[in-house]
């Protein structure tokens, strides 16, 4: 007979990731290291009592491991801490995050999709509507008057790598090995959400107690298949201008060392993504920095010539294909390294659906004794020389009165040891990172522009921080219009005694939209951050009279005004001694200068128009959409 425990669902839940483990190259570990949230009348009963009376039982000795719980301040940045911590976990361990219905459960829907845009795994779980339907409608619950089957939780279905809803306590058993199933596969991971009903949270089942054993999911390295493999290596033993691409599927993988090994057999320039950048040490003799829409002149030149283009561990974005017209050459083959199908076929490329050190290592010993060409190797060496020299420009403009937000990254960029943690995702700041960022490590380099999603670096830098510990500066550089989207996070880090580094530009507005909307004939309408003018009726007054660094105060952070780089310099040693979570605060100038550009980016501009600026910018558009086109 099946020996069981009764317990609620809530309960086994609890019981169960705490019981789960990842394991790649012989190294074992917890996979869910703990549960993110806000209790409401969804969840608090369920699963709040559920880790409540996990907790009390671990403190009892009842239970070998439990399940920690910290509350978060927003739910979308609960999922984007869960989302830094599993990134900087290279993915083998995430965390939980539980939500009351409702309002709660929607505003993770971002963070979802930030996360399967990123191919990071988390676990949400929403609470839902009542599977018995008595009280109907629930408190929060969206009504449809089609049917009685969905809930707002179905937003969730196209942001989900795997998605249930739990009706019946029995239902949990599948449901969470299928979960668990997707959080460890290196192709198929992102967001999974399991909507869990508040009345069947605390529903009592006579569970079999082999659900609750240890279980150990091994996230293994797929080898390239040898035809495969032949057909690579004979697309690139005949290419005279071959570039790889390494994305983040390289940092994922570990495969740094492997990378660096292939370049220096083979002389093959490097570029990077962002989530690739550090896969490859700014100063490798090979490597040539970021590609496409906010590269490096150095990797763009290389790669509008590049005969054949090695993307390993890339889903190419529209970044870093600069809208399809960064790969210039029209002979232009690639070879695409990916655990993921989807993504290694992308450009009709040369498939080695693999893990990008197994496949690096066969790669390299399949093309002993070839290399590309000294010349080749050589102009890659000079271009990204000249490059340097333009990033050292950037980084000590010694501009007045207001600093360029470069000579901020500069500064940081001396400042920060190898182990430490740069954090950033939205605005201006990528493109500039991209391009002028020297990363020496994999770790370094942590920045989101696959969602770009604004409000992600602060409770990022609180998930980065609990995966890294003590020993490591976690930076999150953050601009006034990112800052306002989710500061309450900073309240957490404070709470939960977690000591980050927040570097807060103050430029009042958009600088990169605003950019951007003048070069496209827009003149930079709506982006500025004013008071709106009795003259003109716009938003083109003075401006807002708001302070961050009080707000900053006000959420229990240390503030360090900084008028000059000179004084952020000082002020970052401040914190970096300091135990307790500081924000820098400095303003900068919102018209930068910022690195000069080397590729487009399509963004359309409107066909007709009464603005001369609009005309112009239309005019331009049509010359640059020429070079555009699919890879075949």
């Amino acid at each position: 007979m099946t020996e069981t425990v009764r317990l609620t669902v809530a309960q086994a839940l609890v019981r169960f990731l705490a019981n789960q483990h990842s394991e790649r190259d012989g190294v074992e570990q917890r996979l869910v290291t703990g549960m993110f949230g806000i209790f409401g009348h969804g969840n608090v009963a369920g699963v709040g009592q559920a880790l409540l009376q996990d907790q009390t039982a671990a403190e009892a000795g009842e239970v070998g491991e439990r399940l920690p719980y910290l509350l978060v301040r927003n739910e979308q940045g609960a999922v984007h801490a869960a989302t830094a911590f599993a990134r900087t976990k290279n993915r083998l361990q995430t965390m939980a995050v539980t939500t009351s219905i409702g309002p709660g459960a929607t505003n993770m829907v971002t963070g979802a999709a930030l996360a399967t845009t990123n191919r990071i795994p988390v676990l949400l779980l929403p609470s839902d509507q009542f599977a018995t339907r008595y009280p109907d409608p629930v408190l929060q619950q969206l009504e449809d008057p089609g049917t009685l089957d969905v809930s707002v939780n179905d937003a969730f279905r196209p942001v989900s790598r795997f998605f249930d809803r739990i009706n019946r306590p029995e239902q949990l058993i599948p449901s969470l090995l299928g979960a668990m199933r997707v959080l460890t596969d290196p192709a198929d991971t992102g967001a999974v959400t399991i909507c869990l009903p508040q009345d069947v949270q605390a529903e009592a089942f006579d569970w079999p107690i082999a659900l609750f054993r240890k279980r150990v999911w091994h996230v293994g390295r797929p080898a390239p298949e040898n035809a495969a493999l032949a057909r690579a290596v004979e697309v690139i033993r005949a290419a005279k201008r071959p570039l790889i691409v390494a994305g983040g599927g390289v940092v994922y993988a570990g495969a740094s060392d492997q990378l660096r090994a292939f370049a220096t057999a083979t002389g093959i320039p490097v570029a990077d993504t962002h989530a690739g950048k550090g896969a490859i040490n700014w100063d490798h003799p090979s490597a040539v920095g970021g590609v496409g829409s906010t590269g490096t002149s150095a990797a763009n030149t290389l790669a509008r010539q590049a005969d054949v283009v090695i993307g390993i561990g890339t889903r190419y974005s529209d970044f870093t294909t600069a809208s399809h017209t960064i790969f210039a050459n029209p002979d232009v083959q690639f070879v695409n390294v990916n655990t993921l199908g989807f993504d290694a076929a992308k450009h009709c490329a040369t498939m080695l659906v693999a893990d990008a050190q197994e496949a690096l290592v066969a790669l390299t010993v399949a093309l002993h004794g070839w290399e590309v060409d000294a010349a080749y190797r050589q102009e890659a060496v000079d271009l990204d020389a000249a490059w340097q020299r333009v990033v050292d420009e950037c980084y000590h403009r010694d501009q007045t009165p207001l600093p360029a937000q470069t000579e901020v990254f500069g500064a940081l960029n001396e400042l920060m040891r190898p182990e430490d943690v740069v954090i950033n995702a939205a605005g201006s700041m990528p493109g500039d990172l991209q391009c002028l960022w020297r990363a020496t490590t994999p770790v370094q380099y942590h920045v989101e522009y696959a969602y770009s999603c604004m409000g992600y670096e602060i409770p990022a830098a609180f998930g980065a921080k609990l995966a890294l510990g003590d020993g490591h500066e976690v930076v999150a550089i953050v601009g006034d219009g990112t800052y306002q989207m989710l500061p309450q996070e900073i309240a957490t880090i404070v709470s939960e005694g977690v000591k980050v580094i927040i570097v807060l530009l103050q430029n009042h507005g958009f600088a990169s939209i605003g950019g951007l909307s003048e070069s496209r004939g827009s003149q930079r309408f709506g982006t500025q951050y004013r008071m709106r003018s009795r003259t003109s009726g716009r938003l083109d007054g003075e401006n807002v009279p708001f302070d961050l660094a009080a707000n900053a105060a006000s959420w229990g952070a240390d503030v360090l005004r900084c008028a000059t780089i000179a004084d952020f310099r000082a002020n970052y040693a401040t914190a970096a001694a300091s135990d307790h979570t500081t924000v820098l605060y400095i303003e900068t100038d919102l018209y930068g200068p910022n690195p000069p550009g080397s590729a487009w980016w399509d963004v359309p501009v409107s066909q007709v128009s009464a603005l001369e600026s609009t005309q112009t910018a239309y005019a331009e558009y049509v010359r640059e959409k020429t070079a555009q086109r699919h890879y075949l």
